[in-house]
């Protein structure tokens, strides 16, 4: 194994230039270079040989060589060839690393189809096998690879990830606050979000223009278990955010005009207790399931069919 633990600035500049390589900005490539902080996101996400740890950009395998020495199977993909082949080598002596040079999405809604083959092969492989997500995830896909990952079928139980900042901070953003969006419920109905720590852009190489975090997302099945419909719920917030600053009366009316009339949506919310004053951005992520759940309930009972502005596309970070 090379000598991961050099992940300092002139270590990485001096490797890139033996290859003749040089950091993609295009890709978001900005690598972690404080070994401590790589040895705290493996360290948080408390791997044992039941797991299967995801990594998404290897980079030059610095934070895939930590997690070899601690999870029972380590899958890091890697679109970018060069970084493939850097990660390959400082790990050439961990048998339990699988390296695929691809990209992880099919498109910006969709993980790819192989490559989530391959994970449900080896979480499958190990008695008790438990999916985590451990990354420094390139700025350019962060949100669609967690977005898909959390939407999908996929066994995961954990996410330990360094992402933008801001990005960061609309995970974890509170009922009330101006970050509160759609994404910020999704996420927190599937688990419990936490910022572990924010970083400054001097720890990484290139500097970045931001500060970026490391997040926990634990998936929590019981809360999203208390959804009736998954996909409707995500259509749900998605039209309810757009008009975030409306009252929630005039927000049903208005993109749930097809299935309900004014009435219908009056008794709706007055079964639940609901003022016509009420805001989506107000409400609590479990507010929000009971809402979803009761509409959907009586359009289904009422026989209107459910029109679904967008199906199968995950909530981003812009909504």
């Amino acid at each position: 194994m090379r000598d991961v633990q050099r992940q300092t600035r002139s270590f990485l500049m001096s490797l890139f230039q033996q290859h003749g390589i040089n950091p993609r900005g295009d890709l978001g490539q900005n690598f972690l270079i404080d070994v401590n902080l790589i040895e705290f996101a493996v360290r948080a996400a408390e791997l044992d040989p039941r797991d299967v740890a995801l990594e998404v950009g290897s980079g030059t395998g610095g934070m895939t060589a930590f997690l070899a020495q601690h999870a029972g199977r380590v899958i890091s993909v890697d679109i970018d060839k060069n970084m493939s082949m850097l990660a390959s080598e400082a790990v050439q002596d961990c048998p339990n690393v699988t390296m695929i040079n691809s990209d992880i999405l099919k498109n910006k809604n969709t993980l790819d189809p192989h490559i989530c083959e391959v994970i449900r092969h080896h979480v499958a492989s190990i008695h008790g096998g438990r999916l985590k997500l451990v990354s420094n995830l390139p700025y350019s896909v962060a949100t669609p690879v967690i977005s898909n990952i959390i939407a999908s079928d996929l066994p995961w139980e954990r996410m330990i990830c360094t992402i933008q900042w801001e990005l960061a901070e609309k995970m974890e953003a509170e009922p009330g606050t101006s970050k509160y969006s759609a994404m910020s419920a999704w996420i927190q109905s599937q688990g419990t979000v936490r910022i572990l720590r924010r970083l400054g852009p001097n720890v990484f190489w290139p500097r970045p223009k931001v500060d970026s975090a490391i997040i926990s997302i634990w998936h929590d099945q019981e809360k999203a278990d208390r959804i009736c419909d998954r996909r409707f719920f995500q259509d749900f917030l998605r039209r309810a955010f757009t008009l975030r600053r409306k009252f929630i009366r005039s927000v049903l009316v208005a993109l749930y005009r097809k299935e309900l009339d004014k009435a219908e949506i009056d008794v709706l919310l007055g079964e639940l207790g609901h003022t016509a004053e009420d805001r989506a951005e107000n409400m609590d992520v479990a507010t929000l399931i009971r809402l979803s759940n009761h509409l959907h309930a009586t359009i289904q009972k009422k026989g209107s069919p459910i029109e679904l502005e967008a199906d199968d596309e995950p909530l981003t970070a812009e909504i």
